[in-house]
């Protein structure tokens, strides 16, 4: 048996993972799926660390969009034996979401992101949000997404990453073709860098709701090896 982690993105929680979880408990696996609380980098790092160490090894940690960032720094804790990057982010040392993110023309979502007073940010979800960026969501997925959605603290983005985990353990990477939210060349231009083993699926930035079959497949060829 082996401990799988399930780390959301931004704004998420563990309903990223409603559709992903069952298939990979039906394999046989302990699956832990975090809800981090997005106040920081660091925090949402040492609140999944902190999960981590309750469990007993080996650990594959999987992370989704802002969770690839979790997951880089998480993956340093004894016992994670492997990484699963779902349309997701693996910065490099000293790299931060944002300066990422920079690099490269803005995606889609950026004309439906929004900032609050203290420099927090959410998503606008619109009818027009849906058609652009979530196309592909069933509407009781909208509706979930709708319900779960929380205000991210701008230190999500700008700390910086230590010393990444994908140098020293084996990973996995899941592109989102056809994401608007996380450019898809950012997310090819991350994996090649890290010498991860890639796969590429057709599909919007929401990849573990949508395909949670390919998720869960992905998650165990991690574990086979």
């Amino acid at each position: 048996m082996m401990n799988v982690v399930l780390v959301h993105g931004a704004g998420g929680t563990p309903v990223t993972w409603t559709e992903v979880a069952p298939a990979v408990r039906a394999a046989g696996h302990h699956v832990v799926p975090v809800t981090n609380p997005m106040t920081s980098l660091e925090d949402d790092v040492a609140h999944t660390a902190a999960a981590i160490r309750e469990l007993r090894a080996p650990v594959v940690l999987v992370g989704h969009s802002y969770g690839g960032a979790v997951i880089t720094n998480a993956g340093r804790e004894p016992g994670v034996k492997a990484l699963v990057y779902v349309a997701a982010f693996a910065p490099d040392e000293g790299e931060t979401v944002n300066g990422i993110v920079e690099r490269y023309p803005p995606a889609e979502v950026s004309k439906f992101m929004r900032r609050g007073p203290d420099g927090e940010w959410s998503s606008e979800h619109t009818e027009e949000y849906y058609a652009e960026i979530a196309w592909d969501l069933a509407p009781e997925q909208r509706a979930a997404w709708d319900g779960e959605s929380r205000e991210v603290s701008n230190l999500i983005y700008t700390q910086p990453t230590g010393t990444p985990a994908w140098r020293t353990l084996p990973s996995w990477y899941l592109i989102a073709a056809d994401d608007k939210t996380l450019r898809p060349e950012i997310q090819w231009d991350m994996a090649a860098r890290a010498g991860m083993t890639i796969e590429e699926i057709e599909g919007s930035h929401f990849t573990p709701r949508v395909h949670p079959a390919a998720v869960a497949a992905l998650i165990e060829k991690a574990v086979a090896a």
